[in-house]
C-alpha cells in the first residue's frame, strides 16, 4: 500500500481537474485574446475561473490574476509593489518561503532595507513587534498564513488591521499558498494574496494573484497586455480551467476534509509521540494538514528514504528547498537544535488519506526508527 504524506510539496489532481483540462485543452483550444467564437468560448472558461477563485476569497473578478504559480505571483507582486511605491523600507519574517526570501535578498542589493520579524517556538510573530517595526517609509510587509514546513497559522486578520492603523500607505501582501481552501482568509484582510492550484488537487503551472482594486504595481512582464497588463502572455486556459475545478471541489466538501485531516494528523502524531526521543516542531494550534516531527539521533533523509522503502511517502522540509545542504530556515528561526533540524521530518495530509494510513505509518515507524538506531549505536 502506497501512502503519501507529502501534500504540502504537491497534492494529486482531483479526477476532475484532470478530466475538465483535457476537455479544455481538446474542445475549447481558442486564443482567449482572439475575437472569434473559439477564442470567445477560451476567455468565457476565464471569466467564471476568475469568478469562482474570487468568490471564494470575498475578492472582485477583475481583482484576480491569472500566474503560472505561487512563485511568480509572489515575484510580480514584491517587484511590482516596489517598484510602483516610494518607500525603501519592508517587513517580512524569518520563515516566509524561499519564493518571497529571495525576492528581497535581490531588492537589499537594490538598496532595500528589511527587517524580518523574530518568531518564537511556536513560529509564531509577536504583533507589538510588527507595530513597532512599521515606519513612515515602509512601503511593503509581507507574511504566510500557514507555515509550509511546520503548520503555524499567522493572526493575518489582526496583523492586516496594525498595519492600517500605523500606515495606511503601507501595502500587506499575504502568501496562501499553504493555507488556501484550508484555513480562514478574506481578501479584505490585506492588499494582495497569492495562491497555487498544485497545492488543493489542482495542476501543476498555474496560480493566482489577488490585488486589492487601486493597488498599483511597476509592470515587469511586456507583451500584449493580457491580465490587466500586469502577467502578459496568452493564458493558461486549460489549467486555470482545472485550477476553478479544484476550487470548487475543496470549498464543497471543506468541513469533510479538514475533519479527515486533522483525524490523520492526531493519530500519526499521538503514534509517534510514543517513540523514545521524538520531539514535536508543529504548534499544538497549527494548521490540520501539516505535522513536523524530530526524531533524534536519525538523520531526516535517511528515516525518508527507509519510509520510501516500504511505501511511505514524506519530505524532509520545504521541497522547494530539499536538495539545499543548509538548514531549514524556519526551524532555526524557532529555536530548534541542530540535532533536532537535522532529524526532522514533514507529514503533510490531504482529505485524500485516512487514518488507517496515519496507523499503518506508526507502524512502520516504531519498526525503522528503533532499529536505526541500533545501527547507528
Amino acid at each position: 500500500m502506497e501512502i503519501y504524506f507529502d501534500n504540502s510539496a504537491t497534492t494529486r489532481p482531483f479526477s476532475v481537474v484532470c478530466e475538465c483540462m483535457a476537455q479544455t485543452a481538446y474542445e475549447n483550444y481558442g486564443n482567449p485574446s482572439s475575437l472569434h467564437t473559439r477564442g470567445s468560448r477560451a476567455e468565457k472558461i476565464l471569466t467564471e475561473a476568475r469568478k469562482q477563485i474570487a468568490s471564494s476569497i470575498g475578492a472582485k473578478p477583475e481583482e484576480i490574476l491569472f500566474t503560472a504559480g505561487g512563485t511568480e505571483s509572489a515575484n510580480i507582486g514584491i517587484f511590482g509593489i516596489t517598484g510602483a511605491k516610494r518607500g525603501r523600507h519592508i517587513i517580512s519574517t524569518k520563515m516566509e518561503h524561499p519564493c518571497v526570501l529571495r525576492c528581497y535578498e535581490e531588492l537589499e542589493k537594490r538598496g532595500y532595507e528589511v527587517t524580518y520579524l523574530n518568531v518564537d517556538s511556536c513560529g509564531q510573530i509577536s504583533l507589538e513587534d510588527l507595530a513597532a517595526a512599521i515606519r513612515s517609509d515602509t512601503v511593503l510587509v509581507t507574511a504566510m498564513l500557514v507555515n509550509n514546513e511546520v503548520g503555524s497559522v499567522l493572526p493575518i486578520r489582526e496583523m492586516g488591521t496594525i498595519i492600517r492603523k500605523a500606515n495606511e500607505d503601507t501595502l500587506f501582501l499575504v502568501d496562501c499558498v499553504q493555507g488556501y481552501c484550508k484555513e480562514e482568509f478574506k481578501a479584505s484582510w490585506c492588499d494582495g494574496a497569492f495562491f497555487s492550484a498544485h497545492k488543493i488537487h489542482g495542476p501543476k503551472g498555474v496560480g493566482a494573484l489577488y490585488l486589492r482594486k487601486g493597488v498599483r504595481l511597476a509592470n515587469h512582464v511586456f507583451g500584449g497586455g493580457q491580465e490587466r497588463n500586469i502577467r502578459s502572455g496568452t493564458e493558461n486556459t486549460p489549467a486555470i480551467a482545472g485550477f476553478s475545478v479544484a476550487v470548487k471541489q475543496m470549498l464543497s466538501d471543506q468541513q469533510d476534509r479538514l475533519k479527515q485531516m486533522k483525524k490523520v494528523k492526531e493519530v500519526l502524531r499521538q503514534g509517534a509521540m510514543t517513540l523514545p526521543d521524538v520531539a514535536e516542531n508543529s504548534p499544538s494550534d497549527g494548521c490540520s494538514h501539516i505535522l513536523n516531527l524530530s526524531f533524534l539521533g536519525i538523520r531526516s533523509e535517511t528515516l525518508l528514504h527507509f519510509l520510501e522503502d516500504k511505501g511511505i511517502f514524506v519530505s524532509s522540509g520545504s521541497a522547494c528547498a530539499s536538495h539545499k545542504p543548509s538548514p531549514s530556515h524556519v526551524l532555526t528561526a524557532m529555536g530548534v537544535s541542530r540535532e533536532g533540524i537535522d532529524s526532522a521530518i514533514r507529514f503533510s495530509f490531504s482529505g485524500e488519506n485516512t487514518p488507517e494510513q496515519a496507523e499503518e505509518c506508526v507502524k512502520v515507524l516504531h519498526e525503522v526508527v528503533p532499529a536505526l538506531r541500533m545501527i547507528r549505536r
